[in-house]
């Protein structure tokens, strides 16, 4: 008598073996269960895809987001469980995520390199969203909207860079502008290369900005004699600085705020 072999999935943590006496054979069964429920076992609602659909995407959790870009789990995990390892691995904060690398996150058990590249992608997606308004209808009245616009440019950065916003009479932006690059302690920045680029738009005001790779938001020496070089010059040539402003991950330092300029 034949006997087909029938895979049979189970949701609980138990493994035996044993043979079974079938007529004149013994025939060896081998079970494994596992002891977590797959997202299809979930009820619809619950299950990122069709919650996302049913109560819109504010109602999903991150790590359910992340569900949704890596598609599936490993062995032992669904993809949620496995969406929320990957958080833990940034302290459940998506900017400390989208700084790791493809290597970093295939060190994940179940973390393969298309999922990889998939979850950085989106956090890339997501950060050009941000850098992607339209600057021109932006009109700067404090240092926080400065920030807006550099955060997302230069949070994540492990190197320094140093970027001027040219406004016009109205404190409308004309253009952003990247100055310099540097290392992760430092860049230099040009006053004659800030303020031709200026008068070549036609600018009456300037914001300095740059970021701090290592999170300390506050200045350097260095940081203090460059910006005061850089309003002296100003003045000369009638060009107001208003802000320079030094952008951390988390934070963010105004020399205006502080009184400095």
């Amino acid at each position: 008598m034949g006997h087909k072999k029938v895979p049979v999935i189970y949701n609980f943590k138990v493994h035996f073996s044993s043979y079974i006496e079938c007529g004149s054979d013994l025939v060896f069964i081998s079970c494994r269960m596992e002891n977590h429920l797959s997202i299809k076992s979930w009820s619809e609602e619950d299950r990122p895809r069709e919650k996302f659909m049913l109560k819109g995407r504010h109602t999903l959790t991150d790590a359910e987001l992340i569900a949704i870009l890596i598609s599936t789990g490993n062995q032992n995990e669904s993809a949620v469980e496995l969406a929320r390892k990957i958080l833990q691995q940034s302290d459940n904060n998506l900017n400390k995520l989208s700084r790791l690398n493809v290597q970093e996150l295939m060190r994940i058990k179940g973390i393969g390199k298309a999922k990889a590249i998939t979850i950085l992608a989106a956090l890339e997606l997501g950060k050009r969203r941000k850098e992607g308004q339209d600057l021109k209808a932006v009109q700067i009245t404090g240092s926080k909207d400065a920030v807006d616009i550099f955060q997302p440019l230069l949070g994540d950065l492990l190197h320094e860079e140093f970027w001027v916003l040219f406004l016009n009479r109205a404190n409308r932006i004309i253009s952003k502008q990247q100055i310099s690059t540097g290392g992760m302690s430092g860049t230099v920045a040009d006053p004659r290369m800030i303020f031709k680029a200026a008068l070549d738009q036609k600018a009456l005001s300037i914001i300095l900005c740059h970021n701090h790779p290592s999170g300390n938001i506050q200045p350097s020496t260095a940081d203090i004699q460059l910006t005061k070089n850089i309003v002296e010059a100003g003045k000369v040539l009638e060009i107001s600085v208003l802000d320079h402003v030094i952008i951390t991950q988390t934070g963010y330092y105004s020399f205006a705020d502080e009184g400095i300029i």
